[in-house]
């Protein structure tokens, strides 16, 4: 006899783990958490967002650089005091368990306890999930739907990206690089 019953998928499954992971952070604005999962389905390595080990965190010290400075997301992350979730997933697991394996990544506005509404990892831990040689990402949008990434379609556009931050700064060049930065718009082309 069989019994039906819900029962989440791999990824739901593994997405709710990030999220647990996640609990975890220091962070007082966004809480990350990131599972790593290996080619063969086995759990090898968790992170979350908060300072180096031993030094102190924004929860501890109850402000933030960042947002003291008015700092935009998506800019300027040397000026936040914590490791990101991703990297710090990639550095407690086993490089041999790694590669080939599958990052989830889950986040959270403090504030609203609402799913973050960017979901894409900053350009330094893209390169570092490349580097890692993570063979796809599982992320979750701000309706809590999951959709999966191959980290290898990030490769030309982390640069584009940074020169899209530094046109919005006014610090880019003085001419867009050919096929500007591929926002459409700042650029001038």
């Amino acid at each position: 006899m069989t019994v039906e019953f819900d029962r989440p998928t791999k990824d739901e499954s593994f997405m709710e783990i990030a999220q647990a992971v996640s609990m975890r952070s220091t962070c007082i604005r966004r809480r990350y958490g990131a599972v790593i999962v290996s080619k063969d389905g086995r759990i090898v390595a968790t992170g979350y967002n908060g300072a180096p080990r031993h030094r102190a965190n924004c929860s501890d010290l109850g402000t933030c650089l960042r947002e003291q400075l008015k700092i935009k997301p998506g800019t300027h992350y040397e000026l936040c005091r914590a490791v990101h979730a991703e990297a710090n997933a990639i550095i407690n697991g086993n490089p041999l368990d790694v590669v080939g394996g599958t990052l989830y990544l889950a986040g959270t506005e403090v504030k609203t306890g609402k799913p973050t509404k960017s979901m894409r990892p900053c350009a330094m831990c893209e390169r570092m999930i490349l580097n890692a040689q993570i063979a796809r990402v599982v992320l979750r949008d701000e309706n809590g739907k999951l959709f999966t990434v191959n980290p290898l379609e990030w490769e030309d556009d982390i640069m584009q990206r940074a020169i899209h931050t530094l046109a919005q700064e006014g610090n880019g060049p003085t001419s867009a690089p050919a096929g500007g930065c591929g926002c459409g718009g700042c650029c001038g082309a």
